[in-house]
């Protein structure tokens, strides 16, 4: 699928965190869209999906000029002496495909590691995001990164996102991450059909799992209704996957192999880790 890449002057790149995100101070949306279009994401149904009267995933909007205006804002928070915990990113992939050539996620955790914030959370499908282990390297603790694994199976991925990047990359990915000692955890979000080894594919890849359905869309599951999302199942997987209670039988499985400190089910499983 061609994608239109467009470049656009943000005058602010931190924006205040609300709603689901309320755990944060700020979200940090490196680009506007995103390539990987996945078929459920909630993002299709918000204003900044709905607005632009283009097909999600054909179109992304490049931020420029980020370095220093990302330094200024967060000097001058810092200045306030407030918080500053980041979501990276709410409304697109930060390491989609674009991300390749522009770097603008890079150039953005450049400047964190200069100017650290009390947390980051980076949130992504991406193997891209191991390009960037000597910054993120720089930020210890204050870090996660947290990728989406939705199912282990590559048939159930192509069904529902075939733009994004294959399973077994994403899971090398993690795996060299946490070896790599950057926290890690696996986001099983929304949990689609998945094979008896998917916990065992995670086990000592990822420092937590964090583990949710479609009513983590921010509106109980309606948008992902509008959106035709069940229509991708096949019969004989809609009682288990679609009108069971998805959310807690996937923590269940989890927990057969994971202990129950490592297993968050969403909301918190999105939030900085308790300390």
């Amino acid at each position: 699928m061609r994608v239109e890449v467009t470049e656009k002057t943000p005058q602010k790149l931190l924006t205040k965190a609300s709603g689901f995100l309320k755990g944060y101070t700020h979200t940090l949306n490196p680009y506007i869209g995103c390539a990987f279009g996945c078929s459920y994401c909630y993002v299709r149904q918000s204003p900044v999906g709905l607005f632009r009267k283009q097909e999600w995933g054909t179109w992304v909007d490049v931020k420029k000029d980020v370095k220093e205006k990302l330094a200024k804002e967060m000097r001058l928070l810092r200045k306030k002496e407030q918080p500053i915990s980041i979501f990276m990113s709410s409304s697109t992939d930060p390491y989609q495909p674009v991300e390749h050539k522009e770097e603008v996620t890079r150039t953005q955790l450049e400047v964190m590691a200069e100017e650290p914030p009390d947390f980051l959370f980076v949130q992504t499908r991406s193997p891209l995001v191991t390009r960037d282990i000597d910054i993120l390297k720089k930020l210890g603790d204050r870090v996660m990164v947290s990728i989406t694994i939705e199912t282990d199976l590559e048939e159930v991925r192509k069904r529902f996102s075939p733009s994004a990047p294959p399973i077994p990359a994403r899971l090398k990915a993690l795996k060299i991450l946490h070896k790599e000692g950057i926290p890690t955890q696996v986001a099983i979000a929304p949990a689609l059909p998945f094979s008896e080894e998917f916990a065992l594919k995670l086990k000592g890849i990822v420092d937590r799992v964090c583990v949710d359905d479609f009513t983590g869309d921010g509106s109980g599951g309606k948008r992902t209704a509008r959106l035709g999302v069940y229509e991708k199942y096949e019969t004989e997987e809609k009682a288990k996957w679609v009108e069971g209670n998805v959310q807690q039988e996937v923590f269940e499985v989890m927990r057969t192999v994971f202990p129950e400190e490592q297993v968050i089910q969403s909301p918190d499983g999105f939030f900085p880790p308790k300390v």
